[in-house]
């Protein structure tokens, strides 16, 4: 009987340890390994573990547990990264006969300097390794800010900077070295599906919450991305399902003058236990107050009520293959004035709009021949549908309805060539195509506009790496229907990089913009009841820029703390600018305008971007930009007892612009922040209404300092709850000339765009 009972036991111990799922020894074809922190040795959840030059992809468990199976014989690299850490690369062998065991130690991070971007040239690329500069704002960027939308966001780059343009309807626009928003592209997930229309209240729309990053490429970026990337490209890339996680958030604020926000926020994200599919959600509710400064009665910042949904998900079909879809719907109502009680016309002034906006995409990613071929197909859209008020002493004509469709459509290939003339090479090309249809009406007005543009693109580069050298060249064509020729955009990148803590980079890039009859301006000028038409000269040609920089890129170290040091010199030469000019008026008597091609501008100067930390206990960020941005020759802005009003200095552009953060986590479970922009004098343009003439002021410089403070509750394992309180505008730095009543100039509005603000709010994630 016990020779029986013994048997049973050896039987039953066999099978049970040739059952184990796991088993790190006896399988081959297989890597199986261990995410945990370097010092401590404590398991990392939830590191994203990547194969290099393949689609396979997994993340590590809760204890930091991870494996790859079915894998060909042969040298793999695993990149492993994790929120927090240094982003490691380790290269193992994988044998059929046994399974490859590893461990992987992550150092924690003071902060980022070789995220993978996809801005540089259209694949991904470690920042270190692109051939122009990235700069990367993220999650930890946002809450750092205490930043609920992009706008809030953008000020917190050097060379980036974001203004609010209107005291009615607090529509923002951001400058790229000094140039105004219209010569900024922004795309999402590199698509430029943001339209002329979407550009205006845009940046606004776009809460937080649905992006994992914002990449920032100054300069010219036409011959990768096309038309309007004159100043330089802001690439908004969406949540990517990572792992199993889900948060909730909320924010309380008041203003000094008892205008109260609240924003609710949440996340969820799922995926499968072998990365074979995964869907990321998001949800975002805000509502904000009107404010009002000076206690005229009139909105110095307008009533704002939205609500976002999305989600961004995947699918894999083969190990070798990946297909993505993503959308996410926008519902927005936004009035500036004043009787916010009444309809919009029995206002004295009223700037309203609501807005249906629905976005998506879709993309098919294969790779064939051991991952160095690469074929993307994809498409994406935007529709809006806006219903509108823009008018002032009580118009009943001022309403108006405007829709517009904008999709692109592409396909990509990538091929990593062992040699192409002197060098391995990466070679990308691909073709693209535009839709952009756009019908504005304001019946009372009679201005009906209609606006088609088609754009056909192909686009080719190659990414030779020479040992510390790597050389890019690459050319875009662009076939613009309101353009007769074909418009060619070149680019030329040298990277040096004799040390993987140092790079130093030479850049020639060209941007163009393309012509259009509706432009952000022209919301304004339809207030006060003018009506304006806009027709497009019959030789008008598209704006050009050839932009030139130089930079050098550093880490190194001082004693206990790590350092990172970013010095860019840039030149833009814009020319052919666009500009508006009187002709006269249509039969109904409203105001014709056309759109030339005026002088040209030239904006130089410097960037500094600078990094210092020491571990957790402080982190430092800061940037500054000193440029001078001048017309060729005199630019008219108004006119005078018969005589034009010229000026040489961009207007609404200072000289001198930063920003700072700071970071402390004394304590394990609290931390706290600090952070602020400075602003500069510039000139900005005052037109009769409130005052009895046209005038140019000169504006006083601007530093708004902010302070948040987090505290965090573990309540069970993964689930943490976090308390956060703060103060934003600590020193209320705002306007102090602010226009008051019915015939103010809202155009008129400079400096900081949030008064000083308490806010309150918690977190839970797990």
């Amino acid at each position: 009987m016990k020779n029986y009972i013994l048997c049973v036991l050896v039987l039953l111990s066999c099978c049970i340890c040739t059952a184990m799922p796991n088993n790190p020894i006896k399988e081959g074809n297989m890597i199986y390994g261990h995410v945990i922190e370097k010092h401590t040795e404590n398991n990392i959840p939830y590191a994203t573990i990547l194969l290099v030059g393949t689609d396979k992809g997994t993340t590590s468990n809760e204890l930091g547990m991870f494996e790859f199976r079915k894998l060909k014989p042969g040298k793999y690299t695993l990149r492993v990264s994790a929120v927090g850490y240094v982003t490691q690369e380790k290269t193992v062998e994988v044998n059929s006969s046994y399974t490859t065991q590893l461990h992987i130690m992550l150092e924690e991070q003071d902060y980022n300097i070789d995220e993978v971007v996809v801005s540089a040239n259209r694949n991904e690329t470690n920042r270190k390794d692109a051939p122009v500069v990235v700069n990367v704002m993220s999650t930890k960027l946002f809450e750092t800010v205490n930043s609920n939308d992009l706008a809030k966001s953008l000020n917190f780059q050097s060379g980036l900077r974001v203004e609010n343009n209107c005291q009615n309807c607090g529509f923002p626009q951001v400058r790229i070295n000094g140039l105004d928003g219209p010569y900024s592209q922004i795309l999402i997930n590199s698509r430029p599906v943001v339209s002329a229309l979407s550009g205006v209240y845009g940046l606004e729309q776009i809460p937080t919450n649905m992006i994992e990053r914002v990449e920032v490429v100054r300069g010219g970026g036409s011959a990768l991305f096309g038309a309007n990337a004159v100043g330089g490209t802001i690439n908004i890339i969406t949540k990517d399902p990572i792992s199993n996680s889900f948060q909730l958030s909320s924010t309380l604020s008041s203003t000094d003058q008892g205008s109260w926000e609240q924003v609710v926020n949440a996340n969820a994200s799922l995926v499968d236990s072998e990365n074979v599919y995964g869907i990321a959600l998001y949800q975002s509710y805000r509502n904000r107050n009107p404010y009002d400064r000076d206690d005229d009665g009139f909105s110095e910042l307008g009533k704002l009520n939205m609500n976002t949904f999305g989600f961004r998900s995947y699918y894999r079909p083969t190990p070798n293959s990946r297909f993505n879809l993503e959308y996410h719907v926008t519902q927005e109502l936004r009035r500036g004035g004043n009787h916010f009680e009444l309809q919009p016309h029995e206002a004295d002034i009223t700037e309203q709009t609501r807005h249906t906006i629905n976005s998506g995409g879709m993309s098919y990613d294969i790779y064939w021949n051991e991952y160095k071929h690469h074929l993307q197909l994809y498409a994406s859209m935007q529709h809006i549908d806006r219903n509108s008020y823009y008018g002032a002493q009580r118009d009943p004509n001022a309403y108006g309805k405007t829709k517009d469709l904008t999709w692109v459509a592409g396909s990509m290939y990538v091929d990593q060539i062992d040699h192409f003339l002197f060098s391995p090479a990466t070679l990308t090309c691909g073709i693209e195509y535009q839709d952009n249809d756009m019908h504005d009406v304001m019946t009372g007005y009679q201005r009906d506009m209609k606006q088609q543009v088609r754009i056909g693109s192909a686009f080719v580069q190659s990414e030779w790496k020479m040992n510390v050298f790597t050389l890019l060249a690459g050319l875009r064509a662009d076939k613009h229907n309101l353009i007769d020729r074909l418009i060619a955009s070149p680019r030329v990148n040298i990277l040096y990089k004799p040390a993987d803590a140092f790079q130093a980079r030479l850049t020639y890039s060209t941007g163009f913009r393309a012509p259009q009859a509706y432009d952000e301006d022209l919301h304004v000028t339809a207030v006060g009841g003018e009506g304006v038409q806009i027709m497009l000269a019959d030789d008008l040609k598209e704006e050009r820029s050839n932009s030139y920089s130089g930079s050098i890129d550093w880490n190194f170290s001082l004693g206990h703390w790590r350092a990172n040091v970013l010095l860019e010199g840039f030149y833009t030469d814009l020319r052919d600018v666009f500009v508006l000019q009187d002709i006269g008026a249509n039969a109904q008597g409203f105001m014709i305008k056309e759109r030339r091609n005026g002088n040209g501008a030239r904006v130089g100067g410097v960037n500094l971007d600078a990094k210092f930390a020491h571990g957790k206990m402080a982190q430092l960020q800061l940037g500054f930009t000193a440029q001078r941005s001048r017309y060729t020759a005199d630019e008219a802005w108004s006119e005078a007892d018969g005589k034009e009003l010229t000026t040489r200095r961009m207007m609404r552009t200072p000289d001198y612009y930063g920003y700072f953060t700071f970071t402390s986590a004394p304590f394990k479970r609290f931390d706290f922040s600090l952070s602020g922009t400075y602003t500069g004098s510039m000139i900005v343009p005052h037109y009769a209404g409130f005052i009895n003439e046209d005038r140019m002021e000169k504006t006083p410089d601007f530093f708004d300092l902010n302070m948040k403070f987090n505290y965090t509750f573990v309540l069970k394992e993964h689930l943490n709850l976090q308390l956060n309180a703060g103060v934003q505008n600590i020193f209320n730095s705002f306007q102090k000339d602010l226009d008051q009543g019915e015939f103010r100039d809202a155009g008129y509005f400079y400096g900081p765009t949030q008064p000083r603000t308490i806010f309150f709010g918690f977190k839970i994630s797990g």
